[in-house]
């Protein structure tokens, strides 16, 4: 089964759990002439809502690409988190509004036998959807499974604080219903930022995992021609979809077929294993007993003894245009990119008085 059939076939779980439970406290509300638990049913019906919206984002979110979305619609999925999110949100804001009130003016519960079975049916029921559709969001890397499995264990946790709080004042005739509450609300409300800010980050560009990274470069690092990976940058376009592109170092005494070659067996490799488009730049090591060689070499040796500057390459030199270039990658103590390049740049021009030098300033995207 593949993931966009297993969040559908969780998410109908989820809904059909909602319903059963919504059914079973509809049927002993109405039996016991309870307002209240058919009230509570109702509401269940309504906690649905969010496994409906995990379908519909997961459904549209298969679109085929078309002209306006060349790279598919995958990011949807990502809103149909937020709306969750969302909700999840409103729901703790709400819950903190009542128990600030509950706080100042305390109502005293009234539980029945049947009232108590329903609730504890209620939590475990919660508990358990709660628990399995979070572990299915993560396992599938859904937020808005996460964020729907989050929003059902949620409903447990008020429910479990509102009994507690009840047993607490039928024992020793304390009202802590208001203070439990207003806890509880507090980490929905911050669990319900943590939630929205996940999609959002994504839709924004969110760094990709460094796990990733560094096995991209790994895989890449061991491919026979292949002296050096830099400048990785990936795209997510959903949870399945990623555009990417990286430069390797080759020797200058490749053929342009022999690059061809070499490139073409990286991109295949990147989509087969990690499913991403990856384009594939070429930097040229030069090589040989020259006057272009041995300019490279000082150019890094000089480079190198910079300790804010953790990467340099993309060396290139053209006697023909009497210019030569370089690629820095510094660290995060660098604030003002022109001000180091043109530090760099007069460190480096007596080293080819006649040349035009340009050293261009980069940055760790991954």
């Amino acid at each position: 089964m593949d993931r966009n059939s297993q969040i559908i076939r969780t998410s109908v779980i989820g809904i059909i759990a909602n319903v059963l439970l919504a059914a079973f406290k509809a049927i002993v509300g109405i039996i016991a002439n309870s307002v209240a638990i058919v009230m509570d049913a109702v509401n269940n019906l309504s906690d649905a809502l969010s496994s409906v919206i995990t379908i519909v984002g997961a459904k549209l979110s298969q679109r085929p690409a078309d002209n306006k979305h060349p790279f598919g619609h995958g990011r949807i999925e990502y809103f149909s988190a937020i709306i969750i999110a969302v909700i999840v949100l409103s729901a703790g804001i709400t819950s903190l509004i009542e128990s600030v009130k509950k706080i100042f003016e305390p109502v005293i519960p009234t539980y029945s036998a049947t009232t108590l079975i329903v609730i504890i049916v209620a939590i475990a029921v919660k508990l358990i959807l709660g628990e399995y559709v979070k572990r299915k969001g993560k396992q599938l890397k859904s937020d808005a499974l996460t964020a729907s499995g989050s929003d059902a264990l949620f409903d447990a946790a008020i429910t479990l604080t509102t009994l507690i709080s009840a047993g607490i004042m039928l024992i020793w005739n304390v009202s802590l219903d208001g203070i439990l509450s207003t806890l509880i609300s507090a980490v929905i409300i911050k669990a319900g930022i943590e939630m929205l800010a996940s999609p959002v980050n994504e839709l924004l560009g969110a760094r990709v995992p460094a796990e990733l990274t560094r096995q991209i470069k790994e895989e890449v690092s061991a491919i026979e021609g292949v002296h050096g990976v830099f400048d990785l940058i990936l795209h997510n376009y959903g949870p399945e979809v990623m555009i990417g592109s990286l430069h390797i170092n080759v020797y200058d005494t490749l053929s342009a077929y022999d690059i061809h070659g070499l490139s073409r067996k990286i991109s295949m490799q990147m989509y087969e294993k990690h499913g991403i488009i990856m384009s594939i730049g070429i930097y040229a090591i030069s090589t040989g007993e020259n006057q272009r060689t041995e300019l490279q070499s000082k150019v890094m040796e000089k480079l190198s003894a910079h300790k804010e500057i953790i990467q340099i390459h993309g060396f290139y030199c053209s006697e023909k245009e009497k210019m030569f270039s370089v690629d820095v990658v510094p660290d995060m103590s660098v604030h003002n990119d022109a001000a180091l390049s043109a530090s760099l740049v007069s460190e480096l021009q007596p080293l080819a008085p006649d040349m035009r030098v340009t050293v261009v300033i980069d940055h760790n995207y991954c």
